[in-house]
């Protein structure tokens, strides 16, 4: 065992790098898409619902992104605000819903003839640029529909990231748990070296005493 702690005794854990989590990818491409989709085909003024979607839009990203980071030190509050995080993409769903059924525009389903293509889409791509370039080309109902799934396949991935997240914090605990065993591992780790350290002590004062009889015993031969 060496000087250094292994994985599971490190109190700052290494964490996701969020940028490379699919759920975040499509989180940030669901929000510019909002914020396009918001500009397009609602109001400017005087419809709350455009901030709404845009805020919530926002906060499904920004949360993922500050709960990954705070998930270095605390597993708990990793897992509180990338929760904050789904009820954002939750509220947007509605949003989505919402603007096609008040407006009588269907909401694609497995009976819908484009709902299959877009889906896979979707499903295959999650970073901005696969989806900049539809922004301006995409009308109402397929840019909801679009914004619709993303949110359903984020929540989908976000929800077996959070599994795995709650498992790890069942295993290891939280912060004052890994700060315990990394306390306990150091004190043991120092025991087993000072008891290393009292045995070749005793093994060298054996020595030793051996040598002087062997010296004595060479002396009076030689007289």
């Amino acid at each position: 065992m060496t000087d250094e702690v292994n994985n599971s005794e490190r109190v700052l854990l290494e964490g996701a790098n969020w940028k490379e989590l699919r759920f975040y990818q499509k989180s940030e491409a669901l929000y510019q898409m909002t914020f396009v989709f918001c500009e397009r085909f609602l109001p400017k003024y005087g419809d709350r619902t455009v901030d709404q979607m845009v805020q919530a839009a926002r906060s499904g990203k920004q949360n993922i992104i500050e709960g990954s980071e705070d998930g270095k030190t605390s597993t708990e509050m990793e897992l509180r605000l990338l929760n904050v995080a789904r009820s954002s993409i939750h509220e947007l769903r509605e949003d989505f819903k919402d603007y096609l059924l008040s407006r009588k525009l269907p909401l694609w389903n497995n009976k819908h003839p484009r709902y299959l293509a877009m889906r896979e889409f979707t499903k295959a791509h999650n970073r901005l640029a696969d989806y900049e370039p539809f922004f301006q080309k995409w009308n109402d109902e397929e840019m909801a529909n679009t914004g619709y799934t993303m949110c359903c396949q984020i929540d989908v991935l976000m929800n077996g990231y959070l599994a795995t997240l709650e498992d790890r914090f069942r295993k290891e605990g939280g912060m004052k748990e890994r700060m315990y065993r990394v306390r306990t591992g150091y004190r043991a780790e120092q025991d087993r070296k000072m008891k290393e350290m009292e045995a070749t002590i005793k093994r060298q004062e054996l020595r030793i005493k051996e040598l002087e009889t062997e010296l004595k015993r060479i002396r009076e031969k030689a007289r």
